[in-house]
């Protein structure tokens, strides 16, 4: 019976193309479903062999840690040398962006305030 290695929702491209290039470099049999019509589903990894299920989960593991390490070292490059994304750089290259979405915050948090008050008038 397979196994569900990797569920696909809010994985990057190059995190799913490094985990299918791990399994293939190991021998791991496994297929890939992917994301339905409608946003249901979004796809995943599975592994074929349930005697391989452990070994691909210990894999797993251990390029999880290795892309976390990565990820936060090149993060930490980024700030050190001004290239990370800020407040301040979305506003300056998506203004439109910033402010359509500062509305939507204060119309919602708008809305959240009048219910209390639609309610205790019925």
């Amino acid at each position: 019976m397979s196994r569900l290695l990797l569920n696909l929702r809010m994985v990057l491209p190059d995190e799913a193309d490094d985990v299918r290039a791990m399994l293939d470099a190991n021998g791991i049999e496994f297929y890939e479903t992917r994301p339905s019509r409608w946003g249901i589903s979004h796809g995943g990894i599975w592994i074929t062999s349930e005697a391989d299920v452990a070994r691909a989960k210990t894999l797993m593991a251990a390029y999880q840690l290795e892309r976390r390490a990565r990820v936060r070292a090149e993060h930490e490059a980024a700030v050190r040398d001004g290239s990370a994304e800020t407040f301040a750089s979305v506003l300056k290259h998506e203004p439109a962006r910033v402010i359509f979405t500062v509305l939507a915050i204060i119309a919602l948090l708008g809305l959240v305030a009048l219910v209390p008050l639609l309610l205790a008038n019925h």
